[in-house]
C-alpha cells in the first residue's frame, strides 16, 4: 500500500532519527571505506607477488560472493526486517575487514573475497545496497524519489573520492618505518572499524513488522523487472571489464602511476561522478529519466574507448575525467526507474531481482579483464567496455522510451 504524503512527511523530521538521513549518513561511511578499499586492494595483492590474471580472479569472486549474498537477502527480505539484515551486511563488512589483514595465499584471498563485502567494482553494487534502496523508496514521495536517491549517490561518491585520498596513507607512513604491507593491513582494520560504527547507524532506524513492510513477490510488474535485469545485465558485465580495482591496475602498468597518484585521480574522478547525480535529477525532471541514463551514458563511453589509445598519462587521465563526469548519471536515475514502474510492495524484490544479475554479470569480466591486461594492447577491456555499454544505451531507450515512471505521466 502506497503511504499518504502526511506519513512521508513524518519521515523527513527528528534529525538523525529520519531514516533518510540515517541512510545518508551510513552511506557516506560506508563510501569512505569502499573508496580506499578498492584501491589498496590490488596493491595489497602486488605486493604479495600477485599478477594482473589473478586480481581479476579475486574480483571475480568478490563480485560473485556479493551476487549469492544479494539473491539471499531477496528472498528472505520480504519476510524479514529490513533493519535486522542491514545490521547482518554491516557485521560482514567488519568481519571483511578483519579477515584480509590475516591472508597471504590465494585460495584464502579468494575466499575471503567471496564472503566479504568488498566490492572491486566501485559501483552501486553490494549486499547493503538494495536493503537501502527499498528503505529509501519507502521514505521519499514520487515527486521526490530522484531527488532523494540523487543525493544518496552524491554523499556516496563523495565519500568515495575523500576514502581514494585516504588511500594514499601508506605512502605517508613510509617516512615513519612502516612498510607498504603493514600499512594495507592497518587500513582494513580501518575498513572493519567503519563497518561496525555503520551497525550502530542501523540500530538507529525504525524496525518495520512483516505487516508494515507490505512486501511481495513480483507480479503485475515482473515481465518489465525481467527485461531491465536482462539489459542491466549487459551494462554491469561491461564495467567489470573496468572495475575500479582493474583500472587501478591498468594505471599502475601503463603509465606506471604511484600509489598517491591514484588516489588523487580516483579522487577527482569520484568528486566528479557525485557532483554529477545532482545534475541528472535536474536533467531527468526535464528530459525524462530514461533519456537522461542514455544520453549521458554514450558520450562517457565514447571518452572510455579514447583513452585505451592515449599515447600519455596525461591525456589518458583526462579522458578518464571526462567519463567520470557522466558515466554515473544513470546511477539514481536508473534507481528511482525501477522502484518507479513497479508497486510499492514490489520495490525490496524488484531491487534485489535487478541487482543480482548485475553482480553475476559483473562477476564474469573482470578475470577475462585480468587475462587481457597481460596481453599487447592493454586497454583492450577498455574498448570492449565502452562498446558494450554503448550497445546496452541503444537498446534501453529503444524498449523503454515509452514507459514512463508516474511523474512523467502526470
Amino acid at each position: 500500500m502506497l503511504r499518504n504524503d502526511s506519513d512521508i512527511e513524518g519521515l523527513r523530521v527528528d534529525g538523525l532519527r529520519t531514516p533518510i538521513v540515517t541512510l545518508y549518513l551510513a552511506r557516506g561511511l560506508r563510501g569512505f571505506g569502499d573508496g580506499f578499499a578498492i584501491i589498496i586492494l590490488p596493491a595489497y595483492m602486488t605486493a604479495l607477488g600477485y599478477d594482473a590474471a589473478r586480481v581479476g580472479l579475486v574480483a571475480t569472486a568478490s563480485l560473485l560472493g556479493t551476487a549469492v549474498l544479494t539473491l539471499f537477502v531477496g528472498l528472505v527480505s520480504p519476510r524479514h526486517d529490513i533493519r535486522a539484515l542491514m545490521l547482518f551486511g554491516a557485521a560482514l563488512t567488519a568481519a571483511t575487514g578483519l579477515a584480509f589483514p590475516n591472508v597471504e595465499q590465494f585460495l584464502l584471498i579468494a575466499t575471503v573475497a567471496f564472503i566479504g563485502t568488498i566490492n572491486p567494482s566501485g559501483g552501486d553494487l553490494g549486499v547493503l545496497v538494495p536493503l537501502e534502496h527499498a528503505m529509501l523508496a519507502r521514505g521519499a514521495a514520487s515527486g521526490d524519489r530522484t531527488r532523494v536517491f540523487a543525493r544518496y549517490s552524491l554523499i556516496g561518491a563523495l565519500s568515495m573520492a575523500a576514502g581514494s585520498l585516504a588511500s594514499s596513507l601508506p605512502d605517508a607512513l613510509a617516512p615513519l618505518g612502516i612498510g607498504n604491507l603493514a600499512a594495507f593491513r592497518l587500513m582494513f582494520y580501518l575498513y572493519a572499524a567503519l563497518g561496525l560504527v555503520c551497525g550502530l547507524i542501523y540500530l538507529r532506524l525504525p524496525k518495520v513488522s512483516g505487516e508494515e513492510q507490505h512486501h511481495a513477490p513480483l507480479g503485475p510488474s515482473r515481465r518489465t523487472v525481467y527485461r531491465l535485469a536482462a539489459l542491466f545485465c549487459i551494462d554491469a558485465f561491461a564495467g567489470g571489464f573496468i572495475a575500479q580495482s582493474l583500472l587501478v591496475l591498468w594505471l599502475f602498468q601503463r603509465f606506471d602511476l604511484s600509489l598517491s597518484a591514484a588516489g588523487l585521480f580516483f579522487f577527482w574522478s569520484s568528486t566528479l561522478g557525485a557532483f554529477s547525480f545532482p545534475v541528472a535529477a535536474w536533467i531527468a525532471k526535464r528530459a525524462g529519466l530514461v533519456n537522461t541514463m542514455v544520453f549521458t551514458h554514450i558520450p562517457s563511453s565514447m571518452f572510455l574507448i579514447l583513452a585505451a589509445f592515449a599515447p600519455n598519462l596525461t591525456l589518458a587521465l583526462g579522458l578518464l575525467l571526462l567519463r567520470a563526469a557522466l558515466s554515473q548519471m544513470d546511477v539514481p536515475t536508473r534507481t528511482s526507474y525501477v522502484m518507479a514502474v513497479v508497486t510499492p510492495a514490489e520495490r525490496p524484490a524488484a531491487a534485489s531481482v535487478t541487482a543480482v544479475p548485475r553482480s553475476l554479470a559483473s562477476a564474469i569480466s573482470p578475470a577475462i579483464s585480468g587475462v587481457l591486461l597481460t596481453t599487447a594492447f592493454s586497454g583492450l577491456p577498455l574498448v570492449l567496455c565502452g562498446a558494450l555499454k554503448i550497445a546496452y544505451d541503444l537498446a534501453l531507450l529503444w524498449s523503454f522510451r515509452h514507459i514512463r515512471p508516474p511523474e512523467e505521466t502526470s
